[in-house]
């Protein structure tokens, strides 16, 4: 396998996670845990943007991948405690 391709391979990769984690942090009930679970994942990406060793990034994958199990177990259990929605959420009208 060349070099391109692996480097390609890995940028999927981090796409892939990208998407995931911000698909993820969005189904948070609580509208706080929701963009900070949006906001801390944009910046630990663009933290790490610049990274060009190899075993580095792929640390930083393993690190990610973790952090999406996480946020899965979350927003699994932040369902069972669902609260009031806030202001900035809208409410739905009805009638």
């Amino acid at each position: 396998m060349s070099v391109a391709t692996v480097q390609r391979d890995t940028a999927f990769q981090v796409r892939s996670l990208f998407r995931s984690l911000l698909r993820q942090s969005s189904q948070f009930s609580n509208y706080n845990f929701r963009e900070y679970a949006r906001r801390r994942t944009k910046d630990a990406f663009r933290g790490c943007q610049n990274e060009t060793e190899d075993r580095k990034i792929q640390e930083l994958i393993q690190d990610g991948l973790m952090n999406l199990r996480m946020m899965k177990r979350q927003t699994v259990i932040s369902q069972f405690y669902q609260l009031d929605r806030l202001v900035v959420e809208g409410q739905k009208t009805v009638g």
